[in-house]
């Protein structure tokens, strides 16, 4: 069975820092470009970094790009996301998201996605 499982959220205060992996199974882990989707109830689904299927290449949205950076191991089958200078408004569940490689980078889409985690929240507050 096909899973993603988000892990290392949780509540920080503006300023930190926070790692969040995506434990991967059950697919061909290396064949697939990986993206980070958040959701908030006012902004719905916001995509957030994606990472091609090797690793090589890596791309942010403008609000996260500086303060974040998109890594895999694809001998582990792991996700990760590690963000710095949280702010106030990162607070969203966090989801992992994999789309089979294609000639097109995993920069900005939403959707075309074949498999999702269940996301973990998190929170960013004083």
């Amino acid at each position: 069975e096909v899973q993603l499982v988000e892990s290392g959220g949780g509540l920080v205060q503006p300023g930190g820092s926070l790692r969040l992996s995506c434990a991967a199974s059950g697919f061909t882990f290396s064949r697939y470009d990986m993206n980070w989707v958040r959701q908030t109830p006012g902004m719905g689904l916001e995509w957030v970094s994606g990472i091609n299927s090797g690793g090589s290449s890596t791309y942010y949205a403008d609000f996260v790009k500086g303060r974040s950076t998109i890594s895999r191991d694809n001998a582990k089958m792991t996700l990760y996301l590690q963000m710095h200078n949280l702010r106030t408004e990162d607070t969203a569940k966090y989801f992992c998201a994999a789309r089979l490689t294609t000639s097109c980078p995993p920069a900005g889409y939403l959707y075309g996605m074949d498999y999702w985690g269940k996301g973990t929240l998190v929170t960013i507050s004083s």
